[in-house]
């Protein structure tokens, strides 16, 4: 990982405005910031399936990334990642539906492979769904279970979300084996004993349009861990 320092300047317009300060600290400031989406293109990611036609469900204008939401799949990361807080902002353009960041995801490339959701869903963002035997403990509880494809882990507020065509953002902290995850700015839910503790970045496409766009992920004062 290189020893560059980003600084994010703002985050109010579809591309987040980044400043490079090679080996310098600016008031204190040390966090390397590492955008995962460059407002042009679908560079440093997959699509998934493979055989989609990309420009059929995945593609950018204006700066903004946007997704038609069929078929059901996702764009990937071509790293994983570990010990990160992942920054996204979304939005519906028209009627809310359905959608998901997944983190940690592994295994083989196909539509539910072994992730941790944190869920899109209109109504519904900051639950967590463990899939394929992925593990979490919440308020005590283990709630891996190898058994279900689907752990369903429901959000701790009532939904902080904004109406359809408003922006939203989505602070998911990974550090260690917890996870944190905020909804606009809103303490939805969080785990420990995760497993696993690392794996790709994925936006899902899963029901409906959606748009994302200020993707990026810093690393809460220690490097963050990739692995291609």
């Amino acid at each position: 990982m290189s020893s560059i320092k980003w600084k994010i300047l703002t985050l109010g317009t579809a591309l987040t405005v980044i400043l490079i300060i090679a080996g310098c600290q600016i008031s204190g400031w040390e966090t390397i910031v590492l955008p995962l989406f460059n407002g042009k293109d679908l560079s440093g990611w997959k699509v998934i399936p493979a055989e989609v036609e990309t420009q059929d469900t995945w593609y950018v204008k204006d700066g903004i990334l946007c997704c038609t939401g069929k078929p059901n799949g996702y764009l990937r990361t071509e790293k994983e990642y570990s010990d990160y807080h992942l920054h996204v902002e979304w939005r519906w353009p028209n009627e809310p539906a359905n959608s998901g960041v997944f983190i940690h995801a592994g295994g083989a490339d196909k539509v539910w492979p072994e992730l941790i959701e944190c869920q899109l869903m209109a109504g519904n963002a900051g639950d967590f769904v463990l899939i394929n035997g992925t593990g979490m403990t919440v308020d005590g509880q283990d709630r891996k279970n190898p058994d279900r494809q689907f752990v369903m882990i429901p959000k701790k507020q009532s939904s902080s979300e904004k109406p359809a065509g408003q922006w939203n953002s989505y602070d998911i902290y990974c550090q260690g084996d917890t996870i944190k995850c905020l909804v606009n700015d809103v303490l939805q839910n969080e785990g420990t004993a995760v497993t696993p503790a690392l794996g790709y970045i994925c936006l899902q496409s899963e029901g409906g349009p959606i748009e994302f766009r200020n993707i990026y992920i810093d690393d809460l004062g220690k490097k963050v861990s990739t692995r291609l």
